[in-house]
């Protein structure tokens, strides 16, 4: 791909910008989640009818994502992903006006298109400006989004607490949120295709090598969504815990992927992605044998935040893994960004007919025996490893030749 060059302070400015579009993304999804019960309310639908609706954003997601590669060679990478984070924080104002089951399930199928669009953009111009500054930044970068979804959340707990239309809550989040996307995609990376590069394909099934990723991605995507989900149940209908320390077991959950994802950059670029992953999913697999055979709170709590700090890193680490994987980094990022939404999609109701056909405790053996994949499957994730040699700060300023 052709582009302007960009010296050592550019692309730091780039990876900042990168940074901040992250942030945005979170936190419409971070908004969005917190006004659930008001839009439940407001479109007049039962808790049966809100699952089926609550699935539309992963096929929208499923459906949309191959086509952002396609846009983003025809528009150039800043202008696509403005476009598109434009479109993704305005989509968080459909679900609220939705007055009944069929429109909920249109706009929550919007949303979740746009939202799967912008995250191959955002995250295929994230592993660009890691390659140019030769070290890992994509742990960060999701640090980042996780730091954007607790404040959109926050935002919504207060909104919410105060009795606020969820309408108006999320036309301001949306103006704001625009606002703020837009001004952050002025330092992107300025990524163009050359005159005589092949333009990707308009739709089509993830390469093999994306396929093989993205098996390590559903098994950390799967155990962060039933920790996420399911984590407060198990402590209250197992182990007998209050309904406030049950909440904090979740909460303390979240913060622990965050921090792991914040630091996680500086732990890659030492040991490389693929000892970093196999050390990771021996520390989730001990996070959730204590959740098994926990016998009290404290030990479960333990548990899961385990299992939290061995996962953080691994979906960033999938994305750079893909993008560096084949010639086409969006299209693999899409392969592997479809099959982690599938898994996050699949998770809860997994977990739940499991233990409803047996117990919590098997299901989370289930979590156990999928975070041991972790430690098998790693070396597929050796594309996306930082231990090779260095570039000098001058080479950074030019587009990288290798594939």
């Amino acid at each position: 791909m052709g582009e302007v060059v960009y010296d050592m302070r550019g692309l730091k400015r780039a990876r900042y910008a990168v940074a901040a579009v992250f942030a945005v993304h979170g936190a419409v999804t971070g908004s969005f989640a917190t006004r659930v019960p008001w839009i439940q309310d407001h479109a007049s639908v039962g808790a049966g009818q809100l699952g089926i609706a609550l699935a539309f954003p992963a096929i929208g997601a499923s459906v949309a994502m191959p086509l952002a590669g396609r846009i983003s060679h025809t528009f150039g990478a800043r202008t696509a992903l403005r476009g598109l984070i434009s479109l993704w924080t305005l989509a968080l104002i459909l679900p609220s006006l939705a007055p009944n089951l069929y429109t909920l399930c249109l706009a929550l199928f919007t949303y979740g298109a746009t939202a799967g669009m912008a995250d191959v953009a955002m995250n295929a111009l994230g592993v660009e400006v890691e390659n140019r500054l030769d070290k890992s930044i994509m742990s960060g970068l999701h640090g980042m989004w996780s730091a954007g979804a607790l404040i959109g959340s926050a935002a919504g707990t207060l909104a919410a607490h105060l009795g606020s239309d969820a309408r108006l809550h999320h036309a301001l989040a949306a103006a704001v949120l625009t606002v703020l996307g837009l001004v952050a995609c002025q330092w992107v990376l300025d990524i163009k295709p050359t005159e005589d590069e092949e333009p990707p394909p308009r739709f089509t099934l993830p390469p093999r090598s994306a396929l093989l990723i993205g098996a390590v991605g559903f098994c950390a995507v799967f155990a962060e969504g039933a920790s996420l989900d399911w984590s407060a149940v198990y402590l209250r209908d197992r182990l007998a815990t209050s309904a406030g320390r049950a909440a904090a077991c979740t909460t303390g959950f979240t913060l622990t992927m965050a921090l792991a994802r914040i630091a996680g950059d500086r732990i890659v670029d030492r040991f490389g992605a693929v000892r970093t992953v196999r050390v990771g999913g021996l520390c989730a697999a001990l996070g959730g044998l204590l959740v098994v055979v926990a016998g009290n709170p404290a030990v479960a709590m333990g548990g899961f935040a385990l299992l939290g700090l061995g996962i953080a890193v691994v979906v960033p680490l999938c994305f750079a893994a893909a993008g560096r994987s084949g010639p086409n980094p969006s299209q693999a990022i899409a392969g592997v960004a479809t099959i982690t939404y599938t898994s996050g999609l699949v998770a809860p109701g997994a977990i739940g007919t499991l233990a409803q056909a047996t117990s919590l405790v098997v299901s989370f053996g289930l979590v156990t025996v999928l975070a041991c994949g972790l430690v098998a499957f790693a070396g597929v994730l050796r594309a996306g490893d930082r231990n090779r040699p260095k570039v000098s700060p001058a080479s950074a300023a030019v587009p990288d030749p290798r594939p």
